[in-house]
């Protein structure tokens, strides 16, 4: 079989044309678009692997030329620089699949049998246009977040039920926000509930509704979010904390698509997506007979695990200096990541994932001295977050300044303040009633 590997990087090219030379494949390499779309005009090629990142041109023009010519090509896009709207882009426009770089030999050559294997083309996506995707916050290049891309580029648009399952920290709402901005329900209601905050007794009208008068408390008619979400998205949060009797509640709505608010006689039919996210094993639970097995399974049509950062920890360099750039735009700093610093945070488990990452750098960005966030710094940072709450009669002046500068920072703002700090709100107004 005859294939097309576009790289302009020569060790890539050379390394890659080799290896699958030597596993049976003819392959023709080029460096660069130009040349690549002259090969393709005569559609002879029915594999191609470009890069992305070429010339003035890039992998998605090649992927056009590629299709153009011949509708059932496979071609498989490579990038040391994957994002969502560049999988989005390929996964519209038909590619076999995307891979980011660097890759094993051995999962290259699987996606080219399997392209080879593949009888018949995918072709969903052909009629659609490659429209500028709007930038989004989702940060990260590591192979682990280019498999959550192409999973939320192949299952947006369709209304299938996502279970979110990922620790504490590692985005699960952005990704519930991403499923539903990239899908056709993008200009309907997205309506977030956190399972975990809601009080058992409280959580059915919370989702269903409730009418006045139908216990305690219910001065007026209530529209549960369910019916709030109605043509969008409603995410469910921490869905592993619900009861057993919301649980049954759950599965029937999932069933019918029906909401009866509390006090009321009738049900009426609701048209909403369901996204659930969880930091717990839901198969452990289900073994262990604390969440229902059949509404595990109707959750779970699409499983997308979300990575710890300790995984992904090409992706820190980028979260960091993204995170610096937004905080020093908010509040008018001009703080700088040393290599030093950044080192530091690279080599750190963070237990807390992108989110304590994100708090420590707000909180860096504003104080670290002369605005240099070196490895001291961060090394004293780090130590501050997990030390214990400070149990002293008076508090030490250097603490009293931090606190000073966050506040003035966060324009007052108390709850903000304590995030950054990394002590809870009501520690922060204690130590200020001492101030």
């Amino acid at each position: 079989m005859r294939l097309l590997v576009v790289e302009d990087d020569p060790s890539v090219r050379d390394t890659l044309t080799t290896f699958l030379e030597l596993e049976g494949y003819q392959v023709d390499a080029v460096a660069s678009t130009l040349e690549a779309l002259e090969r393709l005009k005569d559609g002879g090629y029915p594999i191609v692997i470009s890069d992305w990142y070429l010339d003035e041109k890039t992998g998605l023009d090649v992927l056009t030329a590629a299709r153009g010519s011949n509708p059932s090509c496979s071609v498989i896009l490579m990038s040391g620089r994957g994002t969502i709207e560049n999988v989005m882009a390929a996964t519209r426009s038909g590619a076999f699949d995307y891979i980011a770089k660097p890759f094993e030999l051995d999962t290259m050559l699987d996606l080219v049998r399997r392209a080879e294997a593949a009888a018949m083309p995918s072709s969903d996506d052909d009629d659609r246009d490659d429209e500028q995707l709007p930038v989004t916050e989702m940060i990260g290049f590591s192979p682990p977040m280019v498999d959550v891309y192409k999973t939320i580029a192949r299952v947006a648009d369709t209304d299938a039920t996502v279970l979110i399952q990922g620790e504490t920290g590692t985005g699960k709402e952005l990704v519930a926000r991403q499923l539903h901005n990239k899908s056709k329900r993008c200009q309907q209601p997205f309506v977030p509930v956190d399972c975990a905050a809601i009080a058992p007794s409280l959580l059915e009208s919370e989702l269903f509704g409730a009418l006045k008068g139908s216990y305690t408390g219910a001065d007026r008619d209530r529209v549960g979010a369910l019916e709030s979400a109605h043509g969008g998205t409603v995410f469910l949060d921490e869905i592993g904390d619900i009861d057993s009797v919301f649980q049954m509640r759950l599965l029937r709505f999932l069933q019918e698509r029906e909401v009866r608010p509390v006090g009321a006689s009738r049900a009426k039919k609701v048209d909403v997506r369901v996204v659930a996210a969880t930091n717990r094993d839901l198969s452990k639970l289900v073994d262990e007979g604390k969440f229902r097995s059949d509404l595990y399974f109707r959750l779970n049509a699409i499983p997308l695990n979300l990575p710890p950062l300790r995984e992904r920890r090409g992706d820190v360099e980028h979260l960091a200096r993204e995170f610096v750039k937004r905080y020093n735009g908010r509040y008018g700093l001009s703080s700088e990541l040393t290599k030093s610093g950044l080192r530091a945070l690279q080599e750190y488990s963070w237990p807390g994932n992108v989110r304590q990452l994100q708090h420590l750098i707000e909180r860096l960005t504003i104080l670290a001295p002369q605005g240099r966030i070196d490895e001291a710094a961060v090394m004293e940072a780090l130590s501050a977050t997990t030390r214990h709450e400070v149990q002293s009669e008076s508090l030490a002046e250097t603490e009293m300044e931090q606190i000073r500068k966050v506040l003035a920072a966060t324009g007052g703002n108390k709850s903000r303040a304590a995030k950054i700090l990394g002590i809870e709100r009501k520690t922060l107004y204690r130590k200020l009633e001492r101030m």
